[in-house]
């Protein structure tokens, strides 16, 4: 199976929208108009990539969702027009960000031509019923889709249970790797947190603050590869304030082989929280938008985790980030005794939502310190959250040192160490870490 092409650590990825993000034209499949919409389709598809910024992508995945397994006629085509009507609000936001792209212009004439077969009025609700999510992940498999796409049963079966793995990424970032590593990086561009032969998950971090090393995640990319009868290829793609229900093609599930509802998206919070379910490969990831930014969780069983050739490259989740990526806090030592109020105050709002004293405290209070942006805190909350929920074991879900084994001068902050320092102390050195780049 041929490699996904994505790009080099560290490098930006400002624009990788795949090919086909053209407009999914949709119609009646009998009317003749339709054969000038799969035209105009045709065309769009031979066009280079969509503007990073336009966000036509976003609009094609929401009607196709929308209008998943409608049929033309009766109360039906009150739905198409709900949808339509959405689909045409869509378009109207991004107009600016697409203007001079034929495949926005593509979508807006190709909507008129839906409206007008399908008698819509320009005025009207936007918004239908949610879907219904389904009660049981079991619901979502066939009863007779091939064992191999239900990695727990077929686990099961040869009398093996799984050992679980857990890695997650937020805030400023940090990172916690599959051994329980605990860093602060810089990482800011491209980087690949996972890379094996199920999966490949690359996040995109930008700068915070500027005149400053912080960055936090504005994308992420998940490619689920093609697995015997289970799944063909999917690819998930979020971005700062684009975080859809739906794979880039605008499916739900892993496509048309058997067992290709071992895999499938589920928004758990409007534009704010989705989770994906790969069963065939006992695999759940959760992604988060929390203020600007996003935040990324996996829960992956070990062997899944090792399925990777020694030439995959650099895994983050695996084996943390470079040395010369790492917050170097070592300088910060010895600088004063002082308590500021400014530090105080960052410490009560994260002691709001994170009460134990542990990393991801401390990581809320660097983030303050360092952006004053209170939606840190949430990331950090969601974070910790995550991992009571995809963790396997719960003596492990606070952590409490910084990751052992690095080199001086390039481990995150301490929350707790062998001789505490006081608290006043512990405050002052981030705030000296916030202020060292503007000295």
């Amino acid at each position: 199976m041929p490699q996904p092409r994505v790009s080099r650590a560290g490098q930006s990825d400002s624009c990788a929208t795949p090919v086909w993000a053209g407009w999914m034209g949709m119609g009646r499949r009998d009317d003749p108009s339709a054969h000038r919409i799969l035209q105009i389709l045709t065309i769009v598809l031979c066009l280079p990539a969509v503007s990073c910024q336009c966000r036509i992508l976003k609009c094609n995945s929401e009607y196709l969702s929308a209008t998943s397994g409608l049929h033309q006629g009766g109360e039906e085509s009150v739905e198409f027009c709900v949808a339509l009507r959405a689909y045409s609000q869509c378009t109207r936001r991004t107009a600016r960000a697409c203007r001079g792209d034929l495949a926005y212009h593509s979508a807006v004439h190709g909507i008129e031509d839906l409206m007008s077969q399908h008698n819509c009025s320009k005025v009207g609700p936007t918004h239908g019923p949610a879907p219904a999510q389904p009660t049981s992940p079991d619901s979502m498999v066939h009863s007779d889709a091939p064992e191999t796409c239900n990695y727990e049963k077929s686990l099961a079966q040869q009398g093996r249970q799984a050992n679980y793995t857990h890695c997650g990424l937020f805030g400023d970032p940090h990172l916690r790797t599959f051994a329980d590593d605990f860093q602060t990086c810089k990482v800011r561009g491209a980087w690949p947190l996972i890379d094996n032969n199920y999966l490949f998950v690359q996040v995109t971090n930008v700068a915070v603050v500027h005149s400053s090393s912080a960055t936090a995640a504005s994308k992420i990319t998940i490619i689920f590869k093609s697995f015997q009868e289970c799944v063909e290829q999917k690819v998930y793609q979020a971005e700062t304030d684009d975080l859809p229900a739906a794979f880039v093609d605008g499916s739900r599930n892993g496509g048309d082989k058997h067992g290709a509802n071992s895999l499938w998206v589920a928004e758990k919070a409007g534009g704010q929280h989705i989770e994906i379910q790969a069963r065939y490969i006992g695999t759940t990831v959760v992604v988060r938008q929390a203020g600007r930014y996003l935040t990324f969780a996996i829960r992956m069983p070990e062997e899944i985790m090792n399925s990777f050739e020694e030439n995959q490259g650099l895994q983050l989740c695996l084996r943390g980030c470079p040395t010369n990526e790492h917050m170097d806090w070592a300088l910060l030592q010895g600088r004063g005794h002082q308590e500021v109020p400014v530090h105080r105050s960052a410490a009560a709002k994260c002691k709001d939502k994170l009460p134990v004293e542990d990393l991801y405290f401390w990581s809320c209070v660097f983030d303050l310190l360092t952006t004053g942006d209170m939606n840190f805190t949430l990331a950090a909350y969601y974070a910790l959250e995550d991992v009571k929920s995809l963790h396997s074991n719960k003596d492990k879900f606070h952590i409490y040192h910084r990751t052992a084994d690095l080199p001086p001068g390039n481990s995150c902050p301490e929350a707790t160490v062998r001789h505490p320092l006081p608290f006043g102390l512990l405050l002052l050195l981030c705030w000296l870490c916030c202020s060292l780049p503007h000295l």
